[in-house]
């Protein structure tokens, strides 16, 4: 199966592309990508990063792969810089995705209940067009909120099962634990542990593994455990060994039980 991810490039920090490449081929998939900016660094605890968008390049690279005649399983999106990048991914999944494929979107906006740099409430207008569009949507907490307008995790995932078939909330901070909300037939919850503090990249590592997952032939209740499960990990180990957090998840120490559940289940 080929799927393909559409991210930044972060060059340092273990995140976007940098993750969904090798956690997506390591699911057994061939996984292209369309690089949507490249960052010397990702943007969460860095100063000095430098930022180039690549608009121009991903119009080239999309016109030669239609000479090529590729097609997709999945195209999953991540970070995109502009509202012309938003409007020019609905134009890969209408050239790309194969018919039935799949199109999941991490709408990827904020944190801690505030914009990231440069974006704002028309963006997010923007963003929501795009998972319309979408088969999958993983927003964390915050994007759910700037993508609804409520704190109320069951409110919002109504507000954003009206547009997209299967919205999955991740992280969602219920008083002293977390959840994943999801829509599967109707709102379903699933308990994760609590680790505070905050792990750059792990949005990126389960977006990835999900996909990933799904592409095995994993229900989606099934694809949200394992994924839960590797990123809880990851994120244990990487709280034991690495000092600086903003260099990313140590989640390569975890991808070998992660890959042999995935099998496992996968046989099933």
């Amino acid at each position: 199966m080929r799927v393909l991810a559409i991210n930044d490039i972060s060059c340092v920090g273990k995140c976007s592309l940098t993750v969904a490449l090798p956690v997506l081929t390591a699911c057994g998939l061939t996984c292209d990508i369309l690089p949507t900016a490249l960052l010397s660094t990702h943007t969460g605890g860095f100063v000095g990063y430098t930022f180039l968008p690549l608009d121009d390049e991903m119009k080239k690279i999309a016109d030669h792969w239609e000479t090529l005649g590729l097609k997709y399983d999945l195209i999953y999106s991540g970070y995109l810089g502009s509202r012309a990048q938003i409007a020019f991914v609905k134009d890969i999944k209408r050239r790309f995705l194969r018919q039935g494929g799949i199109f999941a979107v991490d709408p990827v906006l904020g944190d801690n209940f505030t914009f990231y740099k440069g974006f704002d409430d028309a963006f997010a207008r923007e963003m929501l067009s795009l998972c319309a569009e979408a088969d999958y949507i993983l927003p964390n907490e915050t994007e759910s909120f700037l993508l609804t307008g409520t704190r109320d995790f069951s409110a919002a995932l109504r507000a954003l099962h009206d547009v997209c078939p299967h919205p999955v909330i991740t992280g969602a901070k219920t008083q002293d634990k977390y959840e994943i909300c999801y829509y599967d037939g109707g709102e379903k919850r699933m308990p994760i542990p609590c680790v505070e503090g905050s792990f750059h990249g792990a949005g990126d590592v389960f977006a990835s593994a999900f996909c990933g997952c799904l592409m095995r032939g994993l229900s989606q209740e099934r694809a949200l455990a394992v994924t839960a499960k590797f990123c809880y990990n990851a994120i244990l180990r990487t709280q034991r060994e690495v000092t600086d957090r903003k260099y990313g998840l140590n989640y390569e120490r975890e991808i070998y039980p992660f890959l042999t559940e995935l099998e496992r289940e996968a046989k099933n």
